[in-house]
């Protein structure tokens, strides 16, 4: 029998599909990687668009308290800044050579100090890339007003503007590394072609006497900020004050630097040393641009305006450009370029932040939903929670760059405090060749850097860090009470006294089958196990649907392991799009089909009363039962473990826990493999695979089965685009590389097994995995002892 099925889609799920596009595979997570030119320019805007307002925020202080001399004062404090650049950079070099895998300063903390001391560094990081995404879009739209000199924007229309900046970035990597990549790489480019072209024409206007000096009519004077001719002593007590926070601002120009750092894992091999290349190629852009900069502003004595625009680097390219057609074209292609920049330095935090959220999530430090990749494999969870912080900011702040930089650099430099400090411990441990010089290196970099959080709350306390200050304890105590909240549900959920051996047997009875859905091995789910034997099913299939390679490997040698799966041998499905409803969906309509027999689907749930708890976890059963129970002669039954019963109650259900052990004996539908690479030489499509004979076939791994002790077994369902066969590996429970998504060669002669077409024992080869492979496939059936038509 041979029918086509066709599951209908919800309009949830076609809009996104119109506003994202089709969903990829896990597969393709190999392919969104970076190479070392698209990730400096995904990863380095943000660090390099900071030289388009460093000088000018650090000229904002300076020149109101000391006048002209302000201009004499840059260069010093700009040497200073860029001191500190060389010192990270030499740290940070180190970082991504180590600790490869993406995380930064948090993965270096967490390793070499523990989880708890790590969370600082976690709330510094996420607190800076909220900030940053504010402070780059805002920059960036100042860079457009300054434009257009004549034009005023008022407060709330530069608010809008901004959010609506903010939300378009959001959209963009909802789409994808890839996507997010070619959209992003050309600004960081476009700016450091057109903002080196000023320095360049700038210094060589000045070398030979010919660059102006800014000057401005009464009307424009009224709008600049304060600047006089007598100014403070240097070494005054309110000179020295005002020198700190003039380099508190200043340090705004390294923000972006451990970007790369928290993005290791997003560029092609060998990640650690692509990743140490452009670190090192964004520090030298970013010094040679804030050097440059700066000289020319104290050349031209370029002023900032208490409006925000036009900005520093608009006059600086101006006054080098000159007012000739050429010069007035160049100039409005560095502000389209400053922009544009800036705008996609604000993308940042996007590719960064998601990241860290899923680290910290995996630590059971946040959310676990947050450790979920989405529609186009993206953490889009992170994304959401990254834009909503954001324009929470913008609009309590609103979108002006000196009034969001008193939030900057806490969170920045806390975490080169950590990163330095944390690698000087590494390297103290592990004392390989030239650790004494990395270690007076490093400690040196999260010295300073502690010391310049230390000036920037103390200077900037009362401008807004006094908010950051509280924050971060704040953050803290959150994260440890998530943390406390997850651990005390493990426990409750311990598996160390639950797995008896004294199962008793289970009558069968009825044509009823269960598929009991586990994602995890613990309490809960035995209680879902012995429910089912309860009810005494024809059949019982316990399934794990793939979300998590790594996941389902651990939980398929954990159920080897405790000796479950002599009882209730374990069916891993492939899910390589991660719509987890419509899988079991397709599942459960297989049963119904091909065994003509009523199927109730188990849901193991784990409940809880206060709002708080229920919040750290998903609903992913009730979208499931949601799904399933539209199928017709099928059920979703919903069994509910409280978390929160007593210690004493949970060692009485301990104790009492039994299972009845069920034979699992039923065929599955087979789907097509999608796209698969071209069939070789000799190899037979599976669909027109016979009985009897010696065949060699090529698909992708669908399911995996493990059978019992009793009789060690290991199924492994083919599917090409053609149809399925399976393939039966005798006195085997696991293989490596025999897995849900891998593309295998397999040979041998074709019997019959359960009603279906099988190969015992075949010799088999891995084919290269990266092909690619779109999540849609065809549906399809089969009929007992034939192969499959779509």
């Amino acid at each position: 029998m041979t029918a086509e099925l066709r599951l209908p889609e919800t309009r949830g799920y076609r809009v996104k599909r119109a506003l994202l596009g089709r969903p990829l595979i896990s597969e393709a997570i190999s392919e969104e990687k970076l190479s070392k030119k698209a990730a400096l320019g995904v990863l380095s805007s943000d660090c390099i668009s900071s030289s388009a307002y460093g000088s000018e925020e650090m000229l904002l202080i300076l020149l109101p308290a000391f006048g002209l001399a302000g201009f004499h004062l840059l260069m010093p404090l700009t040497a200073v800044v860029l001191g500190l650049l060389i010192l990270t950079t030499l740290s940070y070099r180190e970082v991504v050579m180590i600790y490869t895998r993406a995380g930064g300063s948090y993965v270096v903390a967490r390793d070499n100090f523990g989880p708890r001391v790590a969370q600082i560094a976690s709330v510094a990081l996420m607190i800076d890339y909220i900030v940053t995404v504010a402070v780059q879009s805002a920059a960036g739209v100042a860079a457009i007003v300054s434009i257009f000199p004549s034009v005023h924007v008022g407060k709330w229309e530069a608010v809008l503007f901004t959010v609506g900046i903010v939300l378009i970035l959001a959209f963009g990597n909802l789409r994808g590394v890839r996507e997010a990549g070619k959209a992003f790489a050309f600004p960081t480019y476009f700016f450091v072609v057109s903002a080196g072209l000023v320095v360049v024409v700038g210094v060589f206007r000045e070398i030979f006497g010919d660059l102006p000096r800014i000057s401005y009519s009464a009307a424009e004077h009224h709008h600049l900020i304060n600047v006089h001719d007598t100014g403070h002593a240097i070494l005054s007590a309110a000179a020295i004050f005002v020198l700190l926070k003039a380099f508190a601002n200043g340090g705004a120009s390294l923000t972006g630097l451990e970007a790369i750092s928290n993005s290791v894992s997003a560029f092609k091999p060998s990640e650690g040393r692509n990743a140490r290349t452009t670190l090192t190629t964004m520090s030298a852009l970013l010094g040679s641009l804030v050097l440059g900069i700066s000289f020319l502003a104290w050349q031209t004595h370029a002023t900032p305006f208490e409006s925000g625009t036009p900005t520093v680097i608009s006059q600086v390219a101006k006054d080098a450009f000159g007012t000739a057609w050429f010069g007035h074209v160049g100039f409005v292609l560095v502000q389209v370029a400053t922009a544009l920049i800036l705008i996609t330095g604000a993308n940042t935090p996007f590719t960064g932040f998601p990241f860290l959220a899923s680290f910290i999530a995996e630590d059971s430090f946040l959310p676990r939903r947050l450790m979920r990749r989405g529609h186009r494999l993206a953490f889009s969870s992170g994304i959401i929670v990254l834009t909503s912080l954001a324009i929470a900011l913008l609009v309590g702040v609103g979108a002006k760059v000196d009034a969001l930089i008193p939030f900057y650099a806490i969170g920045v430099f806390t975490g080169f405090t950590m990163a330095g400090l944390g690698l000087a411990k590494y390297h103290r441990n592990h004392r390989q060749p030239g650790w004494r010089r990395r270690v007076v290196i490093n400690t040196t970099s999260g010295v300073v850097s502690a010391l310049v959080v230390l000036i920037f709350a103390v200077v900037k306390f009362g401008e807004g860090a006094w908010l950051v200050v509280l924050l971060f304890p704040i953050g803290w105590l959150a994260l440890m009470r998530l943390n406390s909240q997850y651990r005390a549900e493990a426990r409750s959920l311990d598996l160390a006294t639950a797995l008896r051996k004294d199962q008793s047997e289970a009558a069968h009875y009825g044509r009823h089958t269960i598929l009991v859905l586990v994602d995890r091995l613990d309490l809960a789910v035995l209680r879902a196990l012995r429910y089912a034997g309860s009810i005494r099913p024809t059949d019982l299939r316990v399934v794990h649907v793939v979300l998590d390679t790594d996941a389902a490997h651990r939980l398929r040698r954990e159920w080897i392991d405790r000796g479950v799966n002599d009882r209730y041998p374990l069916e891993l499905v492939e899910c390589p799009d991660r719509r987890l409803e419509r899988t079991v969906s397709e599942l459960a309509l297989d049963t119904v089909i091909q065994e003509r027999a009523e199927v109730t689907v188990l849901l193991p749930r784990r409940t809880f009363h206060r709002v708080s708890q229920r919040l750290l976890h998903d609903r992913t059963a009730d979208h499931i039962a949601e799904a399933v129970g539209r199928i017709p002669h099928v059920a979703a039954t919903i069994v509910p473990f409280d978390t929160t019963l007593p210690h004493e109650t949970i060692e009485r259900l301990q104790e009492q826990q039994q299972s009845a052990s069920t034979a699992v004996a039923i065929p599955t539908r087979p789907r097509s493999a999608g796209r698969l690479p071209v069939r070789g030489a000799g190899v037979t499509p599976i669909g027109e695979v016979d009985w009897r004979q010696k065949v060699t076939v090529e698909g992708r791994v669908k399911r995996v089965q493990m059978g019992s002790s009793a009789g060690r077994s290991l199924e492994v369902q083919l599917f090409d685009e053609t149809g399925g066969v399976r393939l039966l590996f005798m006195g085997r429970t696991d293989i490596p590389g025999l897995e849900c998504g891998a593309l295998v060669r397999a040979t041998g002669r074709v019997g019959q097994y359960r009603g279906h077409l099988a190969v015992a024992n075949p010799v088999y080869e891995l084919m290269d995995a990266r092909q690619p492979v779109h999540a849609e496939m065809a549906t399809s059936t089969t009929g007992p002892g034939g192969g499959s038509s779509t």
